[in-house]
């Protein structure tokens, strides 16, 4: 969630508040893929890694666009830790261009230009307001690490990424255990 190269390729590096007179929303890129492709995937699963089902046999999802939206106001307000030297740019501030930045320093929160307020994230976990937008990251990143999904959704990724391509329920669940 902090490295520039990561926040440039997902686009949450310089990534501003709400300025509803500007029409300025915060990008909602990596709050989608933190949640699709780093920790819970796109639908419930079962420890087994099986979907889960609602009563008419549809798939569950993990995340709704409000999700999204939600989450995308948590990773508002990172730029730069550091910048390389050069003539123009003394000290890193937010919205210092990417070309600029060292990105061998993990990127910076500017509170200014984090989204202030109340967020709703999932399980009914509610982000208070008033905090730093550390404070935020941090929540929102505890409250996906402890959603039921990330055991077997990391299982099966982990079995396919080193042992092999289709790993059966069984396997799955022992590993997500």
């Amino acid at each position: 969630a902090l490295h520039p190269a990561m926040g440039v390729y997902l686009s949450h590096f310089n990534n501003p508040k709400t300025i509803p007179e500007q029409n300025i929303h915060p990008d909602e890129n990596f709050a989608r893929e933190i949640m699709q492709l780093f920790t819970i995937g796109l639908f419930e699963l079962n420890q087994d890694g099986s979907r889960k089902t609602d009563t008419q046999g549809n798939d569950i999802p993990t995340y709704t666009n409000q999700d999204i939206k939600e989450f995308a106001k948590i990773f508002t307000g990172l730029g730069p830790g550091a910048i390389i030297e050069n003539e123009w740019v003394d000290e890193p501030d937010f919205g210092v261009d990417k070309w600029l930045t060292d990105f061998s320093v993990p990127m910076k929160m500017y509170d200014d230009w984090h989204e202030q307020g109340e967020k709703f994230l999932l399980n009914d976990t509610i982000v208070p307001a008033g905090q730093t937008g550390m404070q935020d990251i941090n929540m929102a990143i505890e409250n996906l690490f402890y959603h039921d999904n990330v055991g077997p959704f990391l299982a099966r990724r982990l079995i396919q990424a080193t042992v092999k391509s289709n790993p059966s329920p069984a396997y799955i669940s022992r590993v997500s255990a």
